[in-house]
């Protein structure tokens, strides 16, 4: 199982950008899937996760600004993210945890996206 993001780059604070992530693989359950970043000089943190079911949990600094959503059946998930700040650089990662066939609980990370958020 992989988990493919894309998206990201250079923007200016104020704008925005859309994050997608694809999870590829015999996935019999995608259980939630989501993004965390990672800031130089900061621990990890959770930005947002969005379940099978479509619960969706958000990072209290991201509230309000990001948003997202998540397609089961494709194994997709997006996130919008409007109004950036500085704060908001970092490298995200997407995260999934899933049921592989033919029964194995894994958690998976995928390769990092870098967002910087500069005038």
């Amino acid at each position: 199982v992989q988990l493919q993001a894309s998206g990201g780059g250079l923007v200016q604070p104020g704008g925005s950008l859309r994050l997608s992530c694809e999870a590829s693989g015999i996935i019999l359950r995608l259980d939630t899937i989501g993004w965390y970043r990672l800031a130089p000089g900061k621990q990890r943190e959770l930005v947002a996760t969005v379940t099978s079911g479509g619960a969706a949990n958000y990072a209290d600094s991201v509230k309000g600004r990001f948003t997202i959503s998540g397609d089961n059946a494709k194994r997709t998930a997006s996130l919008q993210m409007n109004s950036l700040k500085s704060e908001d650089t970092a490298v995200y990662y997407c995260n999934a945890h899933l049921l592989e066939w033919p029964n194995r609980d894994l958690e998976v990370w995928g390769q990092g996206t870098q967002v910087t958020v500069s005038s």
